[in-house]
């Protein structure tokens, strides 16, 4: 079993940036894949971007080169630097597992808004 917990977000106002980490503790060693995840109000859960064990990274359209996905594999923490936000980008973003998901964390609250 893997336990996630994420942190970092706030409330920022349009063109802002945050940083969201999440700190992994259990199983980690059979992690291959890390993936950051959101929910706006009303809308499915979408994955947001994910990145391999071997640093590969790949997004979704509509944050490629706003949002960076990394990882510090000596302190099972993967972040996500989210620069130029958009109110659409308003979500819980919550972090697992690649591709198949574990036990969800708590998430966290980004909302951009001026």
């Amino acid at each position: 079993q893997v336990q996630l917990v994420e942190s970092g977000g706030g409330l920022v106002q349009p063109g802002g940036s945050l940083r969201l980490s999440c700190a992994a503790s259990g199983s980690t060693s059979r992690i291959i894949a890390m993936a950051w995840y959101r929910q706006a109000p009303g809308k499915q859960c979408e994955l947001v971007d994910f990145i391999t064990s071997g640093d590969t990274t790949k997004y979704v359209d509509s944050v490629k080169g706003r949002f960076t996905i990394s990882r510090d594999n000596a302190k099972n923490t993967v972040y996500l630097q989210m620069n130029s936000l958009k109110p659409e980008d308003t979500a819980v973003y919550y972090c697992n597992k690649f591709p198949l998901v574990g036990s969800w964390g708590q998430g966290t609250q980004v909302t951009v808004s001026s």
